[in-house]
């Protein structure tokens, strides 16, 4: 089987990795929830589509298909779900999201999964493509890795269902991983970093990198950091929000995040990685990472990017750059 399913594929970023998959000649079925909504996209693409809901039965529509990308946010509301119907059917799956919960789910259902051959692989979006990849990269420029600090610069406009996934991530709480485990740490205070303009105020959050972090570098005390600026981070009623940025929005607002990793000795390695802005880069960057599972690039069981698709995958979107400071 070489079939494509995009779920989701009807909102603003699964509409343009549909439209790019389609663009690659991939073999493609589109899903989701909303009838008329995808048989209008399907129309559009001269695609099939199939319309069901995450939960019990799932693994019905899956029929044919070899590896399932999600793009329906909340992910808390889908992903565990589809990972388990995955599971049961036998196809790999893979989503875009950076909700910390999503891959704790994932672990935890990493050997299951292995036991049916399905690979679960969470985040090939921006998050957490660029800065896992990074972070093996800066990891092998010191001799014993002891920390690892993530930042994420998160600047322009976001769109409706970033933000309903970021406030998923605020309801986690603030968590850090300390020899080797995931602990709350409520009292975990701002600090600064430099993506390139100066040094700026970033505040804990707690992303995916807290889980891919881990397995891709074994480094055990990790903590990430975001810094948003202008009007990235909405207030009121997020349901009234727009699908997301326009093209002009995007194009105005580059992505950057900075990877610090600290040796046993003290000595510090810094990397700032700098790509297209984040709601280019995903479509883009899961369209490849589906397409290189379906040539064979797979590992069952809980995966991260950089593991399956090497350390420097996230470069494979054009004009992304990093730079070693």
């Amino acid at each position: 089987m070489s079939t494509l399913m995009i779920y989701g594929a009807t909102g603003y970023t699964g509409r343009m990795a549909a439209e790019h998959a389609k663009g690659q000649g991939m073999d493609l079925v589109v899903a989701g929830r909303n009838v008329e909504k995808l048989q209008a996209l399907a129309t559009q693409l001269d695609v099939p589509y199939r319309v069901f809901s995450p939960g019990a039965h799932a693994e019905k529509s899956l029929e044919g298909i070899a590896v399932l990308l999600n793009f329906a946010g909340p992910f808390a509301q889908t992903a565990q779900a589809l990972m388990q119907a995955c599971i049961e059917a036998g196809v790999d799956y893979l989503d875009i999201t950076a909700e910390i919960n999503v891959y704790r789910q994932a672990e935890q259902l990493g050997a299951q999964a292995a036991r049916a051959g399905v690979m679960l692989l969470p985040g090939v979006g921006w998050d957490v493509v660029p800065t896992d990849c990074l972070a093996m990269q800066v990891a092998r420029r010191v001799q014993q890795p002891h920390s690892l600090r993530i930042a994420l610069q998160v600047a322009g406009s976001m769109s409706r269902g970033s933000a309903l996934s970021v406030s998923e991530i605020m309801d986690a709480g603030l968590l850090a991983r300390l020899n080797g485990q995931l602990v709350a740490t409520p009292d975990a205070q701002p600090r600064h970093f430099d993506f390139g303009d100066g040094p700026v105020l970033c505040a804990p959050l707690s992303f995916g990198d807290l889980v891919t972090g881990w397995h891709s570098t074994g480094i055990p005390d990790i903590a990430m950091f975001v810094h948003v600026s202008g009007d990235a981070f909405p207030g009121g009623d997020l349901s009234l929000l727009p699908d997301g940025p326009s093209v002009e929005q995007r194009e105005a607002h580059r992505a950057r995040a900075v990877v610090e990793v600290t040796d046993a000795d003290g000595s510090v390695a810094r990397s700032v990685i700098e790509t297209v802005n984040g709601y280019s880069y995903t479509p883009l960057v899961a369209v490849e990472a589906a397409r290189r599972v379906l040539d064979g690039d797979r590992r069952p069981g809980f995966e991260t990017p950089g593991r399956v698709f090497g350390s420097g995958f996230a470069e494979t979107v054009d004009g992304t750059t990093i730079t070693d400071l």
